[in-house]
């Protein structure tokens, strides 16, 4: 266990340092931050050096224990300048595990009038969330074998590309990604008119799919069609696989089966979508299609951003945009949700099942890239749908009991549990926030959020005896 505690003392100093730098920024919430950054450092700086005598070889089952135990770390130490600042303890928390988890809802109202401390944390928050997410999905899930990702491993290291197979050159490949795509974000938001505050902070939070904005508004403050396609850009550019942008620079090949579905069902949502506003609210076809293209790319790359209150559209709208909430983005991009690859395999299955039920002698293969795909690796992306969607029922049932109506319960549990921000709703959708909710339930969708971003079966994983009996 010592190398546990010594990687998240690691992480407590890691985000004093970046308190610290936010200090220096900013002087309104100087105080605050020094602080926060003080308590974190310490705690972090003991932990480092009361374990670093009892480091032993890194177990697969200390993979699991560090991958959870390090989120929980990064959002306590996220929260505390929100504490320190002005949220309650249990806000404070909630505010922070979404942003580290690049969900994206919040309990902030006044933003436009928050000191911009407060929003640059919030921002970088999402930033630090968004790469960590990458680096989980590419480095440790594959190794835990978690509803499938093993597959994502073999697809991001194909034979001869060995810029993906070896560790240190991908990821500091992935990181300059992040920060080039980053930097072009911001960029683009100034040529469209933003400060450069806005548009270094709102960058952060496109990249990373996270959704937080400086404003009460959203991205609807900036009453701009330039910056809202730009935006819807950026969304799609960091909710598509990080590998596949190194394979397009080192092998010029943009060949990729995500990539392609995710594109193409956009554009299926999106084209009827855009035809059914314009006539049913009379808005002209071009306003249309950038709404619609805007708020649909926000909610399927769990960004979370809204330009209008679509659940106005009428309840076919509502409907869409509520199953699109549990669709996601692509493996190895920062966004949640179920995954187009993990889609592609599940449909691919079925087809396969269907014919073996017409022709029972037909060997059915289900292949991916060109490749046959093993029946472990299916049955574990069965069991991660089996998962999200029991664990769904479970958070629905406890948000109704603590008194939430219907339609708040359940898109407030899919969209905790897909990292996504806004549901649907008048109090948690897009012209909304969740500060009106009580503690007991900010308590049980913060645990979602969680759940959600490490794909459920890393943490349940700790629940069981077996486990313990193995660490043991």
């Amino acid at each position: 266990m010592g190398f546990v505690l010594f990687v998240n003392g690691l992480v407590l100093v890691f985000f004093a340092f970046l308190m610290l730098v936010d200090a220096v920024l900013f002087g309104t919430t100087r105080d605050v931050f020094l602080e926060a950054a003080t308590l974190a450092g310490f705690v972090g700086a003991g932990l480092c050096l009361a374990s670093w005598n009892r480091i032993t070889g890194l177990r697969r089952v200390h993979a699991f224990i560090i991958t959870s135990s390090v989120w929980i770390m990064a959002a306590v130490a996220g929260a505390l300048p929100l504490y320190f600042w002005d949220l309650t303890g249990i806000d404070a928390f909630f505010e922070s595990m979404s942003g580290i988890t690049t969900t994206g809802s919040t309990v902030m109202s006044g933003l436009d009038s928050t000191p911009r401390g407060i929003i640059l944390w919030r921002a970088m928050l999402q930033a630090v969330g968004g790469i960590g997410f990458i680096v989980t999905a590419i480095a440790i899930l594959p190794i835990l074998r978690v509803g499938g990702m093993e597959l994502f491993r073999t697809e991001s290291s194909e034979k001869g590309e060995r810029e993906l197979r070896n560790a240190t050159l991908f990821a500091t490949a992935t990181l300059t990604t992040y920060l080039v795509l980053m930097g072009l974000c911001a960029l683009v938001y100034i040529l469209g008119g933003m400060d450069l505050f806005d548009a270094v902070t709102h960058a952060m939070t496109t990249l990373s799919t996270g959704g937080y904005s400086g404003y009460d508004a959203s991205f609807g403050h900036f009453d701009s069609g330039f910056l809202q396609w730009a935006a819807t850009l950026f969304m799609l550019l960091g909710a598509l696989p990080f590998a596949w942008y190194i394979r397009v620079v080192h092998r010029g090949t943009f060949r990729s089966e995500q990539v392609q579905l995710m594109i193409v069902s956009l554009l299926l949502v999106i084209l009827p979508l855009a035809l059914w506003v314009s006539t049913a609210d009379h808005i002209a076809p071009w306003v249309a299609l950038r709404l619609v293209a805007f708020n649909v790319v926000s909610v399927v790359t769990t960004t979370g951003y809204a330009t209008t209150d679509y659940t106005t559209w009428g309840p076919v709208a509502v409907a869409v945009f509520f199953l699109l909430t549990a669709v996601g983005g692509c493996t190895g991009s920062t966004a949640g949700g179920a995954k187009a690859m993990r889609w592609i395999l599940v449909a691919r299955s079925v087809l396969v099942l269907i014919r073996r039920i017409h022709f029972p002698h037909i060997v059915g293969t289900v292949r991916y890239e060109g490749r046959p795909v093993e029946d472990r690796v299916i049955g574990s992306v069965v069991a991660f749908f089996m998962f999200f969607a029991v664990t769904f029922g479970v958070l629905s049932l406890v948000l109704a009991y603590l008194g939430l109506d219907l339609a708040t319960a359940t898109s407030g549990a899919l969209t905790a549990l897909a990292n996504v921000g806004p549901g649907v709703g008048p109090l948690i959708g897009p012209a909304g926030n969740f500060a009106s909710l009580s503690d007991p339930v900010k308590a049980v969708l913060a645990v979602g959020m969680f759940l959600g971003r490490l794909e459920m079966i890393t943490v349940f994983v700790l629940l069981t005896p077996l486990f313990w009996r193995e660490m043991l």
